[in-house]
């Protein structure tokens, strides 16, 4: 956990640190929370974050949230682990097609009471990891339509007419 200043202000979303007379996040356009107020939040988490146990007994109502590859699993266990959320690596019963061709696919196992903070973990490593809340998406919905006037790229929003196949803007090709 990083150091917080009370007389500063954060934006709750790119967790940005500000002058105390600012008001709005300058990337993120909402509102910031004072210093005061993160470092309190923050405290909850950490409190409820360490509260739970890193041990799994047989009592335990484990639930299935990713099935994969040995080395995915333990790397998705890991960022579980960091939030002190228990996980367990779990095989199938049948094994793999028997061929030898097929690897193993493992599940990954959590308390069905951690399911939703285990998502918001990993969904924000994922952000983290892929960069996704650094990009602009809002052209994403965006389709080529070579029969259009004019078009505009799913990946830059450049508008163009679509008698070239890439994006002169971004060299996307289309074809």
């Amino acid at each position: 956990m990083r150091h917080r200043d009370p007389e500063l202000k954060y934006c709750p979303v790119c967790d940005e640190e500000y002058r105390a007379d600012i008001k709005m996040c300058a990337v993120c356009a909402v509102e910031l929370i004072a210093g005061h107020e993160k470092i309190a939040a923050e405290s909850v988490f950490q409190q409820k974050k360490v509260a739970r146990s890193m041990e799994l007994s047989v009592n335990d109502d484990l639930v299935n949230i990713r099935k994969g590859p040995l080395l995915e699993m333990k790397s998705l266990q890991q960022i579980l682990a960091k939030e002190h959320i228990p996980a367990l690596i779990a095989g199938e019963k049948k094994g793999n097609c028997g061929k030898g061709c097929c690897g193993t696919e493992l599940y990954l196992q959590i308390r069905r009471e951690d399911g939703e903070v285990a998502m918001e973990a990993l969904a924000r490593e994922f952000k983290r990891t892929t960069a996704l809340d650094h990009h602009d998406l809002s052209h994403i919905r965006s389709v080529y339509d070579p029969g259009a006037g004019q078009t505009v790229c799913p990946a830059c929003g450049f508008s163009f007419s679509p008698t070239t196949s890439t994006c002169p803007d971004c060299g996307l090709c289309f074809a």
